[in-house]
């Protein structure tokens, strides 16, 4: 049995999902190039979760919740959600964060809590 996303992993999840929306922002591909022709909207990580993730894991594995997602669930819709938007919209690739750029990440945006 797969065990199920670490903390670690949840938060890498939710870095993607920002990175993820800083990059298509930057490419001048919001929502309505990607999405919906009719209206311009900025992607945000909770767009990005809502509309490229779910979607993807929603039929991969019939899932609603992030939280129901293995480790290995995640690398699998990571890869579907990468290769899709390399292919289609030329986006380059984001690497999933691993704990290193995590732990980068929350020193500099100030997001670390002391133990």
């Amino acid at each position: 049995m797969d065990k199920q996303r670490t903390s670690q992993q949840n938060r890498s999840l939710y870095l993607y999902f920002e990175l993820l929306a800083e990059t298509l922002n930057d490419a001048g591909l919001d929502m309505k190039k990607v999405l919906k022709p009719s209206i311009d909207i900025r992607w945000t990580k909770e767009n990005i979760k809502n509309y490229l993730w779910k979607p993807i894991q929603n039929s991969m594995y019939g899932t609603k919740s992030t939280t129901e997602l293995t480790t290995k669930d995640i690398d699998a819709i990571y890869d579907v959600l990468n290769r899709h938007l390399g292919q289609k919209l030329h986006v380059e690739s984001i690497p999933f964060p691993n704990i290193e750029a995590l732990m980068d990440y929350e020193r500099i945006a100030g997001r670390v809590t002391k133990k």
